[in-house]
C-alpha cells in the first residue's frame, strides 16, 4: 500500500501532492489494479491534514478513471499508468543512485541536488521541443 508524505516546502498544495504520488506509483508499477489506497481516516491520522483534502485528491483520481470508491470498503486502483518502459526503470534507477552519491560526495545537499536535476530536466525538455 502507498504511504503518502507531504513536502511543505514544495509550494504544491497537499491534495495535489497526494494526486501526484498516486500517479507516480501507478506509472512506476508500485500500485496495481485492485490495490487499495489508504482510507481517508488513515491518511488524516498519518499526515495530520483535513479529511476534505484527501477526499478532494481521491475524487480527482476517480474523475480521471484511475481509482474507484467502494462505499464502506475503500478506494481501489482501477487502472495502471505503467507502460513498456517499466523494464528500463531498474538500470536507470541504479544509474541515478550512482549520480546521487556522486553529487553528495561533491558536497551538494538535497535542495541543491533537486535544483540541479530539475533545472537540467527542464532545459533538456526545452531543447527537445526546439
Amino acid at each position: 500500500m502507498i504511504e503518502f508524505h507531504l513536502d511543505e516546502r514544495s509550494g504544491v498544495s497537499p491534495y495535489q501532492q497526494l494526486v501526484r504520488q498516486v500517479r507516480q506509483a501507478l506509472r512506476l508499477g508500485l500500485l496495481r489494479e485492485g490495490d487499495r489506497l489508504p482510507t481517508v481516516k488513515e491518511v488524516v491520522a498519518r499526515l495530520a491534514i483535513n479529511p476534505n483534502t484527501v477526499l478532494k485528491a481521491y475524487r480527482e483520481l476517480e474523475h480521471e478513471g484511475l481509482v474507484a470508491a467502494r462505499p464502506g470498503v475503500g478506494t481501489f486502483v482501477t487502472t495502471t499508468l505503467a507502460d513498456a518502459s517499466l523494464a528500463a526503470h531498474g538500470p536507470l534507477r541504479q544509474e541515478l543512485r550512482r549520480w546521487l552519491a556522486k553529487a553528495r560526495r561533491a558536497g551538494l545537499d538535497d535542495e541543491s541536488i533537486e535544483a540541479l536535476f530539475m533545472t537540467t530536466f527542464r532545459n533538456a525538455a526545452q531543447e527537445d521541443i526546439a
